[in-house]
Protein backbone atom coordinates (compact mmCIF):
# COMPACT_ATOMS: atom_id res chain seq x y z
CA UNK A 1 0.00 0.00 0.00
CA UNK A 2 1.90 3.41 -1.26
CA UNK A 3 1.65 6.14 0.87
CA UNK A 4 1.15 8.75 -1.92
CA UNK A 5 -1.97 6.80 -2.72
CA UNK A 6 -2.94 7.03 0.75
CA UNK A 7 -2.41 10.66 0.51
CA UNK A 8 -4.72 10.96 -2.24
CA UNK A 9 -7.32 9.35 -1.08
CA UNK A 10 -7.34 11.59 2.09
CA UNK A 11 -7.16 14.39 -0.34
CA UNK A 12 -10.20 13.54 -2.27
CA UNK A 13 -12.51 13.08 1.20
CA UNK A 14 -11.14 16.28 2.44
CA UNK A 15 -11.86 18.50 -0.91
CA UNK A 16 -15.18 16.91 -1.50
CA UNK A 17 -13.96 16.07 -5.22
CA UNK A 18 -11.09 14.79 -7.33
CA UNK A 19 -10.34 17.42 -8.98
CA UNK A 20 -9.97 19.84 -6.24
CA UNK A 21 -7.70 17.41 -4.28
CA UNK A 22 -5.52 16.69 -7.06
CA UNK A 23 -5.04 20.37 -7.22
CA UNK A 24 -3.68 20.05 -4.13
CA UNK A 25 -1.48 17.11 -4.22
CA UNK A 26 0.09 18.83 -7.79
CA UNK A 27 -1.52 15.41 -9.51
CA UNK A 28 -3.53 15.35 -12.53
CA UNK A 29 -7.33 14.22 -11.99
CA UNK A 30 -7.03 11.48 -13.70
CA UNK A 31 -3.66 9.99 -11.30
CA UNK A 32 -5.29 10.73 -8.57
CA UNK A 33 -8.83 8.91 -9.50
CA UNK A 34 -6.30 5.90 -10.62
CA UNK A 35 -4.81 6.14 -6.99
CA UNK A 36 -8.38 5.82 -5.43
CA UNK A 37 -9.22 2.82 -7.69
CA UNK A 38 -5.77 1.40 -6.73
CA UNK A 39 -6.48 1.33 -3.16
CA UNK A 40 -10.26 0.00 -3.81
CA UNK A 41 -8.63 -2.66 -5.83
CA UNK A 42 -6.56 -3.63 -2.68
CA UNK A 43 -9.01 -3.84 -0.18
CA UNK A 44 -11.49 -5.15 -2.34
CA UNK A 45 -14.51 -2.70 -1.61
CA UNK A 46 -15.57 0.39 -3.11
CA UNK A 47 -14.38 3.48 -0.97
CA UNK A 48 -16.95 5.60 -2.42
CA UNK A 49 -20.26 6.05 -3.93
CA UNK A 50 -20.19 8.02 -6.83
CA UNK A 51 -23.62 10.10 -7.20
CA UNK A 52 -23.48 12.11 -10.27
CA UNK A 53 -19.98 14.74 -9.19
CA UNK A 54 -20.29 13.82 -5.73
CA UNK A 55 -18.47 11.26 -4.07
CA UNK A 56 -19.64 9.80 -0.47
CA UNK A 57 -17.32 7.80 1.61
CA UNK A 58 -18.94 4.33 2.08
CA UNK A 59 -18.35 2.59 5.71
CA UNK A 60 -15.03 0.77 4.44
CA UNK A 61 -14.16 3.87 2.93
CA UNK A 62 -14.63 5.87 6.91
CA UNK A 63 -12.69 3.10 7.75
CA UNK A 64 -10.09 3.82 5.44
CA UNK A 65 -9.74 7.23 5.63
CA UNK A 66 -9.47 7.39 9.40
CA UNK A 67 -6.87 4.68 9.54
CA UNK A 68 -4.74 6.40 6.59
CA UNK A 69 -4.63 9.57 8.55
CA UNK A 70 -3.17 7.88 11.04
CA UNK A 71 -0.63 5.79 8.60
CA UNK A 72 0.39 9.34 7.47
CA UNK A 73 0.74 10.72 10.81
CA UNK A 74 3.33 7.63 11.60
CA UNK A 75 5.14 8.49 8.80
CA UNK A 76 5.82 12.11 9.61
CA UNK A 77 7.00 10.42 12.95
CA UNK A 78 9.52 8.70 11.59
CA UNK A 79 10.74 10.94 9.51
CA UNK A 80 10.65 13.62 12.31
CA UNK A 81 12.84 10.84 14.94
CA UNK A 82 15.20 10.60 12.06
CA UNK A 83 15.82 14.11 11.89
CA UNK A 84 16.15 14.31 15.71
CA UNK A 85 19.54 12.67 15.13
CA UNK A 86 20.84 15.17 12.96
CA UNK A 87 19.83 17.61 15.29
CA UNK A 88 19.18 21.23 14.20
CA UNK A 89 22.34 21.58 11.70
CA UNK A 90 19.43 20.24 9.00
CA UNK A 91 15.52 19.72 9.00
CA UNK A 92 11.89 21.43 8.00
CA UNK A 93 9.84 23.30 10.13
CA UNK A 94 6.61 22.58 8.98
CA UNK A 95 4.04 24.94 10.42
CA UNK A 96 0.54 25.60 9.56
CA UNK A 97 -0.72 29.32 10.35
CA UNK A 98 -4.19 30.93 9.64
CA UNK A 99 -4.17 34.24 7.37
CA UNK A 100 -5.84 36.01 10.39
CA UNK A 101 -3.19 37.77 12.66
CA UNK A 102 0.00 35.29 11.58
CA UNK A 103 1.71 38.62 10.23
CA UNK A 104 1.40 40.82 13.59
CA UNK A 105 2.22 37.41 15.63
CA UNK A 106 5.05 35.30 13.88
CA UNK A 107 6.62 37.80 11.18
CA UNK A 108 9.46 38.94 13.82
CA UNK A 109 9.99 35.15 14.96
CA UNK A 110 10.32 33.67 11.56
CA UNK A 111 13.24 36.52 10.99
CA UNK A 112 14.89 35.66 14.21
CA UNK A 113 14.36 31.81 13.84
CA UNK A 114 16.20 32.47 10.48
CA UNK A 115 18.70 34.07 12.28
CA UNK A 116 19.54 31.32 14.57
CA UNK A 117 19.20 28.85 12.57
CA UNK A 118 19.77 29.34 8.80
CA UNK A 119 20.20 25.41 8.26
CA UNK A 120 16.53 24.58 9.21
CA UNK A 121 14.01 25.03 5.77
CA UNK A 122 10.64 26.25 6.74
CA UNK A 123 7.37 24.84 4.75
CA UNK A 124 4.56 27.07 5.40
CA UNK A 125 0.85 26.80 4.83
CA UNK A 126 -1.96 28.96 5.58
CA UNK A 127 -5.75 27.28 6.06
CA UNK A 128 -8.59 28.26 8.61
CA UNK A 129 -8.10 26.66 11.74
CA UNK A 130 -10.66 23.62 10.56
CA UNK A 131 -8.51 23.06 7.96
CA UNK A 132 -5.28 23.19 10.27
CA UNK A 133 -6.58 21.14 12.55
CA UNK A 134 -7.10 18.21 9.99
CA UNK A 135 -2.87 19.05 8.12
CA UNK A 136 -2.14 18.58 12.13
CA UNK A 137 -4.02 15.85 12.67
CA UNK A 138 -2.83 13.97 9.92
CA UNK A 139 1.06 14.78 10.29
CA UNK A 140 1.19 17.14 7.75
CA UNK A 141 2.12 19.46 9.85
CA UNK A 142 4.17 19.41 13.17
CA UNK A 143 2.78 22.75 14.27
CA UNK A 144 0.09 24.76 13.65
CA UNK A 145 -1.35 28.11 15.26
CA UNK A 146 -5.36 27.33 16.30
CA UNK A 147 -7.80 29.10 18.55
CA UNK A 148 -8.50 28.04 21.86
CA UNK A 149 -10.15 25.37 22.70
CA UNK A 150 -8.16 23.07 20.68
CA UNK A 151 -9.13 19.65 20.27
CA UNK A 152 -8.45 17.02 22.97
CA UNK A 153 -5.54 15.09 20.94
CA UNK A 154 -3.29 18.34 20.46
CA UNK A 155 -1.63 19.31 22.84
CA UNK A 156 -0.80 23.88 23.35
CA UNK A 157 0.78 26.65 24.26
CA UNK A 158 -0.72 30.29 24.97
CA UNK A 159 0.52 33.25 22.25
CA UNK A 160 -1.31 35.57 22.47
CA UNK A 161 -5.33 36.49 24.12
CA UNK A 162 -6.98 39.76 22.28
CA UNK A 163 -10.35 40.63 22.96
CA UNK A 164 -12.80 41.21 20.07
CA UNK A 165 -13.70 44.63 18.69
CA UNK A 166 -17.06 45.26 16.62
CA UNK A 167 -15.77 47.13 13.07
CA UNK A 168 -18.75 49.67 12.36
CA UNK A 169 -19.33 52.35 10.05
CA UNK A 170 -18.62 55.76 11.69
CA UNK A 171 -21.98 56.87 11.03
CA UNK A 172 -23.71 53.62 12.26
CA UNK A 173 -26.22 54.66 15.79
CA UNK A 174 -24.16 52.70 17.88
CA UNK A 175 -20.67 54.62 17.07
CA UNK A 176 -20.64 56.59 20.14
CA UNK A 177 -20.74 53.99 22.34
CA UNK A 178 -17.93 52.74 24.49
CA UNK A 179 -18.80 48.83 24.47
CA UNK A 180 -21.76 47.08 22.71
CA UNK A 181 -23.12 43.12 22.78
CA UNK A 182 -24.53 40.85 20.16
CA UNK A 183 -27.86 42.10 21.74
CA UNK A 184 -27.44 45.84 20.40
CA UNK A 185 -26.02 44.55 17.03
CA UNK A 186 -29.28 42.04 16.46
CA UNK A 187 -30.33 44.54 13.61
CA UNK A 188 -26.65 45.02 12.16
CA UNK A 189 -25.79 42.94 9.00
CA UNK A 190 -23.07 40.96 9.85
CA UNK A 191 -19.57 40.80 7.49
CA UNK A 192 -17.77 37.37 8.60
CA UNK A 193 -14.80 35.42 7.50
CA UNK A 194 -15.43 32.71 5.13
CA UNK A 195 -16.52 29.32 6.52
CA UNK A 196 -13.65 27.51 8.26
CA UNK A 197 -12.54 30.05 10.09
CA UNK A 198 -12.88 29.51 14.21
CA UNK A 199 -13.44 32.92 14.91
CA UNK A 200 -16.64 32.64 13.22
CA UNK A 201 -17.56 29.96 15.61
CA UNK A 202 -16.86 32.32 18.54
CA UNK A 203 -19.27 35.17 17.08
CA UNK A 204 -21.97 32.37 16.04
CA UNK A 205 -21.63 30.30 19.61
CA UNK A 206 -22.01 33.72 21.50
CA UNK A 207 -24.99 35.16 19.60
CA UNK A 208 -26.69 32.14 20.48
CA UNK A 209 -26.19 32.46 23.68
CA UNK A 210 -27.93 35.76 23.50
CA UNK A 211 -30.82 34.30 21.59
CA UNK A 212 -29.62 36.38 18.52
CA UNK A 213 -29.81 35.34 14.95
CA UNK A 214 -27.69 37.58 12.88
CA UNK A 215 -27.62 37.76 9.05
CA UNK A 216 -24.89 37.57 7.64
CA UNK A 217 -24.70 40.15 4.45
CA UNK A 218 -21.30 38.92 3.36
CA UNK A 219 -18.07 36.88 3.81
CA UNK A 220 -14.44 37.49 3.06
CA UNK A 221 -10.83 35.94 4.06
CA UNK A 222 -9.13 39.30 3.73
CA UNK A 223 -9.31 41.79 6.51
CA UNK A 224 -8.99 44.74 4.13
CA UNK A 225 -11.55 43.74 2.51
CA UNK A 226 -14.17 43.16 5.35
CA UNK A 227 -13.03 46.75 6.61
CA UNK A 228 -13.88 48.79 3.15
CA UNK A 229 -17.24 46.45 3.26
CA UNK A 230 -17.65 48.08 6.96
CA UNK A 231 -16.61 51.96 5.66
CA UNK A 232 -18.98 51.29 2.92
CA UNK A 233 -21.69 50.49 5.01
CA UNK A 234 -22.71 47.08 3.96
CA UNK A 235 -22.69 45.74 7.91
CA UNK A 236 -20.76 45.18 11.27
CA UNK A 237 -17.30 43.02 11.58
CA UNK A 238 -15.31 41.78 14.63
CA UNK A 239 -12.04 41.73 14.95
CA UNK A 240 -9.16 40.95 17.67
CA UNK A 241 -8.24 44.32 18.95
CA UNK A 242 -4.94 44.74 17.31
CA UNK A 243 -5.79 43.95 14.35
CA UNK A 244 -8.97 46.50 14.65
CA UNK A 245 -6.39 49.09 15.63
CA UNK A 246 -3.94 48.16 12.75
CA UNK A 247 -6.92 48.74 9.96
CA UNK A 248 -8.39 52.29 11.47
CA UNK A 249 -9.15 54.74 9.74
CA UNK A 250 -11.69 57.97 9.30
CA UNK A 251 -14.29 55.93 7.89
CA UNK A 252 -14.77 53.23 10.82
CA UNK A 253 -15.44 53.33 14.50
CA UNK A 254 -14.03 50.38 17.13
CA UNK A 255 -16.15 49.38 19.84
CA UNK A 256 -15.32 47.22 22.34
CA UNK A 257 -17.61 43.39 22.44
CA UNK A 258 -18.96 43.60 25.53
CA UNK A 259 -19.72 39.22 25.54
CA UNK A 260 -18.40 36.07 27.68
CA UNK A 261 -16.03 33.64 25.82
CA UNK A 262 -15.09 35.80 22.35
CA UNK A 263 -11.53 36.34 23.34
CA UNK A 264 -9.25 35.85 20.37
CA UNK A 265 -7.03 32.90 22.20
CA UNK A 266 -4.64 31.69 19.53
CA UNK A 267 -2.33 28.88 20.74
CA UNK A 268 0.36 26.62 19.03
CA UNK A 269 -0.40 23.59 19.14
CA UNK A 270 0.45 19.38 18.49
CA UNK A 271 -0.17 16.24 18.11
CA UNK A 272 -0.13 14.84 21.89
CA UNK A 273 2.34 12.12 22.17
CA UNK A 274 3.82 13.15 18.85
CA UNK A 275 7.17 13.15 18.47
CA UNK A 276 8.50 16.46 17.85
CA UNK A 277 11.55 17.33 15.81
CA UNK A 278 14.09 19.30 17.02
CA UNK A 279 13.26 22.47 14.19
CA UNK A 280 9.46 22.26 15.49
CA UNK A 281 10.35 22.54 19.25
CA UNK A 282 13.27 25.12 18.71
CA UNK A 283 9.97 26.93 17.37
CA UNK A 284 7.73 26.39 20.35
CA UNK A 285 10.86 27.25 22.60
CA UNK A 286 11.22 30.86 21.10
CA UNK A 287 7.61 31.30 21.28
CA UNK A 288 7.96 31.05 24.59
CA UNK A 289 10.75 33.17 24.59
CA UNK A 290 9.03 35.32 22.87
CA UNK A 291 5.88 35.52 24.66
CA UNK A 292 3.24 38.53 24.95
CA UNK A 293 0.23 36.77 26.90
CA UNK A 294 -0.33 38.01 30.35
CA UNK A 295 -0.60 35.16 32.73
CA UNK A 296 -0.40 32.39 30.08
CA UNK A 297 1.12 29.25 30.63
CA UNK A 298 2.31 26.43 28.49
CA UNK A 299 0.44 23.43 28.72
CA UNK A 300 3.15 20.92 28.42
CA UNK A 301 6.91 21.89 29.56
CA UNK A 302 9.25 21.72 27.29
CA UNK A 303 12.02 20.59 29.11
CA UNK A 304 15.92 21.29 28.52
CA UNK A 305 16.45 17.78 28.31
CA UNK A 306 14.13 17.68 25.19
CA UNK A 307 16.18 19.81 23.19
CA UNK A 308 19.38 17.73 23.08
Amino acid sequence: MNLRTLLAFVEVVRQGSFSQAAEVVSLTQSTVSKAVKTLEDELGTPLFNRIGHKSELTAAGEIAYRRALVLLAERSDLVAEINDLLGLKRGVLRIGLPPVGSGVLFAAMFALYRQRYPEIEIELIEHGSKKLGECLEAGEVDVAALLVPVAGEFEYQDVRVEPLMVVMPIDHPLAGRKSVDFSDLADSPFILFEAGFALNRIILTACERRGVVPRITARSAQIDFIVDLVAAGLGVAFLPSMLAYKHLHAGIALIQLDEPQTDWHIALAWRRQAHLPPAARAWLDLALEMGNVPGARPSLELSASDDS
